[in-house]
């Protein structure tokens, strides 16, 4: 099982490692196709824009007639209608609309751009001469990480009649935020994919968390059936000499001896009983079959019965149980006899755990908090780790004491315990150290009287 379970969580991580680098990979696929894609169609509509606006500058004014073209000298004519730039036959916003439109055209919505249009002066340089952007324009220019940069020369045709009329024209957009604009359009896949991969995250673990709890209730199992072994395998043995001796004819002929033989049988049957009584009585709390007659009852009665029953074991390891029952108010709603073995278990426990060289020493004492009745439970006995305090009141579950079986039972006693409290709408806290001994802390609302 232990193999089988390596295998398979192997599996299962190495599957999900792969299936995590092939999405990355094909975002980073898909990314850099999305990018080819959007410097394409920008391309092919910067180009469909300024083919359009050189045709435009290509051509006079429509206060030239043809009639001047044909019958007027060029040279004179050329002078007295001097053909306008780009930036004078449109307005900054009129010249956005039409990179917006052209834009939009080609799949482009929702790009966020800049632009300007510069002209040759003189001096062989260029100076603005319309635009629509931002005050850290320049910036913008430089930061070609983030943006995406394009520099579109207008000029009049060649061979056109206002080929020399007017200044070389160029328009630079800059696309503000090119990456995050690429990583925004595929938004809704970069998410599906991130989204999945959690969905397969969460089934991995969920399948190990199964799997581990599967493997917990296979170690339970075997754990139960070695303690149930151990614990009827002892009386049914001691039952079975007390039947061969009671077959011996000196036995039977003798009545002191035949009492005593059958007297050990008749109590082993009992403590036998017992064990398939608390496997039976486990299965009906998982079952939630027990239903509890509630009535008033009083604790410091309860308390002080259940020193007496337990006197005598704390006598034979010369120990003893200090009871400070200080509580004004010790009435509880509950059954009494589950209220009973349940406090029953808690002093039974702590005997069971005791230390061999230390005499059990026991400290049971009550106060009352508000409106509840706490109960405090104290051994010297040999404590629990950190671990086992968390797991204590696990079904079926026992501490660790090596490989001796030297503490009987089946591991379902404190699980009673803690079903019991939440039956009884109480609370329950552990405290305990290794080697020093542990404290149970219950707390009851009080009855109302």
């Amino acid at each position: 099982m232990k193999k089988l379970f390596t295998i398979i969580t192997i599996l299962i991580t190495l599957s999900l490692i792969g299936i995590i680098i092939l999405q990355v990979s094909w975002i980073n696929n898909t990314l850099l196709i999305k990018e080819e894609q959007t410097r394409e169609n920008l391309e092919i509509s910067m180009y469909d824009l300024t083919s359009e606006l050189q045709e435009e500058k290509s051509k006079f004014p429509s206060i030239v007639s043809p009639k001047m073209i044909s019958e007027w000298p060029k040279d004179q004519l050329l002078n007295l209608f001097k053909a306008p730039t780009i930036a004078q036959r449109y307005t900054a916003f009129k010249m956005y609309e039409k990179l917006r439109k052209s834009f939009d055209r080609h799949g482009l919505r929702n790009t966020k751009f800049e632009f300007a249009i510069v002209s040759e002066n003189n001096n062989f340089g260029y100076e603005l001469q319309s635009g629509r952007f931002e005050a850290s324009y320049e910036k913008s220019l430089e930061d070609t990480v983030n943006n995406l940069v394009y520099y579109w020369p207008i000029n009049a045709l060649e061979g056109s009649e206002t080929e020399s009329l007017s200044p070389n024209e160029t328009l630079i957009v800059v696309i503000s935020d090119f990456k995050e604009f690429i990583f925004r359009s595929l938004g809704w896949m970069i998410a599906g994919a991130i989204l999945f991969t959690i969905i397969i995250l969460a089934a991995f673990y969920i399948t190990l968390r199964a799997l581990l709890r599967q493997k917990k209730l296979s170690e339970i199992k075997s754990d139960f059936i070695n303690n149930m072994t151990h614990e009827l395998k002892t009386p049914l043995a001691t039952i079975s000499l007390a039947v061969d001796a009671i077959k011996n004819p000196k036995v039977i002929n003798d009545p002191v001896k035949l009492d005593y033989f059958s007297t050990i049988i008749k109590d082993e049957n009992k403590r036998m009983n017992k064990q398939v009584e608390t496997i039976l009585q486990a299965a009906l709390l998982d079952r939630q079959e027990v239903q509890l007659r509630l009535k008033t009852l009083d604790v410091h009665h309860i308390l002080s019965g259940i020193s007496e029953n337990f006197k005598l074991q704390l006598n034979e390891r010369s120990g003893y149980a200090k009871m400070e029952l200080n509580a004004q108010n010790d009435q509880v709603q509950g059954d009494e006899v589950h209220f009973t073995n349940m406090l029953s278990n808690l002093v039974d426990n702590a005997i069971k755990y005791s230390r061999e060289d230390v005499p059990p020493i026991l400290h049971i004492s009550t106060q009352n908090s508000g409106n509840s009745l706490r109960i405090r439970v104290e051994d010297n006995g040999i404590g629990m780790s950190r671990e086992t305090v968390s797991r204590i009141f696990e079904k079926f579950y026992r501490a660790h004491t090596g490989n001796i079986h030297n503490v009987k039972g089946f591991g379902l006693g404190l699980s009673y315990v803690k079903t019991m409290v939440d039956a009884h709408h109480g609370k329950i806290k552990v405290e305990s150290t290794p080697g020093k001994g542990s404290v149970f802390v219950l707390e009851f609302p009080n009855a109302i009287d």
